[in-house]
């Protein structure tokens, strides 16, 4: 083949390549507006999206460097879809987080403590400690934690109000439902810690038969002003251990491959069909809120996911406006997945963020500093 023609073959393949990339990259900036009853497929274009934009990246800088016009198919929906770029790598420059906080700041954490290390306490004793620790030496005046297994009974080793007293809060409201109870002595959900004074506390239950059906909310006083704070965990993808294994190391012959993606796809659509019902409730509680909402939690979706936008629209993400990098916040699977995130109303002015990249849970604990009334709607 002579080189004109193979040149003019490789030239054609990079275009159909980029413009297949770019048509991947629009189909998961526009998940948000499909709801995944019909269209669950796009949702796995947005688990996809931090690597399709750096793939448009590089073809970018490619024909730019040729001075080609067909640098256009990465430009094009790069800047369209601006949006959920940032979503992913938003445009701060990095700074450390400052451990003190500024007056009139409210610090608020959110984690997903994975059970607070009880199944291997008796081994690890120290792991929970640590995790206390971790908690006091950021000093949040607002904790949301997700996955906590807990006990109003002394009996318990992880005993309520010994917790409380560790962590120096004024109150807190614990949520779960009876039919996951961990043991006899402790119960499965979520909890919110605050150091503000708690005025109203809510249990929210959307379907009693589903797994993570239930949320919470508190309306906190801080000064005169009254703010509602929600802590949510939405549907995870309850992958088992052998489709862990399979998606961090492929840890299977060819013979099982197919079954076991199978699996894995049928949890992933299973998990984008509960999570956009699981949305559409918190949104709408969100939305009745007399008062200025954060919101924190799992969310078990990444960022321009169908339920990442339904909840987080007409609120901002403390990451987005303050984080750098990619601040993964799930520990395994994929370098990508930050599925934990701090939403504020607009009435707030995020100050700083900080995901800690601890390995205490399956999750890293973030952070965010804000101001109530600090900006205008």
């Amino acid at each position: 083949m002579k080189k004109p023609v193979a040149r003019k073959l490789v030239k054609n393949l990079l275009i159909l390549l980029n413009a297949g990339i770019a048509l991947m990259f629009i189909g998961g900036s526009c998940a948000r507006y499909f709801n995944p009853v019909h269209w669950w497929f796009l949702g796995l274009l947005t688990l996809l999206l931090a690597y399709l934009i750096g793939a448009l990246v590089l073809f970018l800088v490619f024909w730019a460097v040729r001075k080609s016009f067909w640098c256009g198919l990465s430009l094009v929906p790069l800047v369209v879809f601006y949006h959920s770029v940032i979503n992913i790598f938003p445009v701060n420059i990095p700074h450390s987080f400052q451990m003190k906080k500024q007056p009139g700041t409210i610090r608020v954490m959110s984690w997903n403590v994975e059970q607070f290390n009880i199944l291997h306490h008796k081994d690890h004793p120290e792991v929970k400690q640590e995790m206390l620790d971790l908690i006091n030496r950021y000093d949040p005046d607002i904790a949301c934690f997700q996955e906590v297994v807990a006990s109003d009974k002394k009996q318990g080793i992880n005993y309520l109000p010994d917790i409380l007293k560790a962590l120096h809060f004024k109150d807190y409201f614990y949520s779960y439902s009876l039919k996951d109870d961990f043991d006899r002595y402790h119960h499965f959900g979520r909890i919110i810690f605050s150091k503000l004074p708690i005025l109203n506390k809510q249990t929210v239950v959307n379907n009693p038969g589903d797994y993570n059906a239930t949320f919470q909310y508190v309306d906190v006083l801080y000064g005169k002003d009254t703010i509602r704070v929600f802590n949510i965990h939405l549907q995870s993808l309850k992958f088992s251990k052998a489709n862990l294994n399979y998606l961090d190391n492929n840890e299977f012959s060819s013979d099982s491959n197919i079954t076991e993606s199978k699996s894995i796809v049928a949890k992933i659509k299973r998990g984008f069909l509960k999570r956009s019902v699981q949305a559409a409730f918190i949104k709408d509680e969100i939305n009745h809120s007399p008062y200025p909402v954060i919101l924190c939690g799992d969310f078990n979706d990444v960022p321009n996911s169908y339920a990442y936008e339904t909840i987080g629209e007409g609120l901002q993400n403390a990451f987005v406006e303050k984080g750098s990098g990619i601040a993964r916040t799930f520990s395994t699977i994929s370098p990508t997945l930050r599925i934990d995130n701090i939403f504020a109303d607009h009435s707030f002015r995020v100050t700083q963020f900080t995901r800690i990249k601890k390995l205490l849970s399956d999750h890293f604990p973030i952070f965010a500093d804000m101001i109530p009334g600090g900006k205008s709607k």
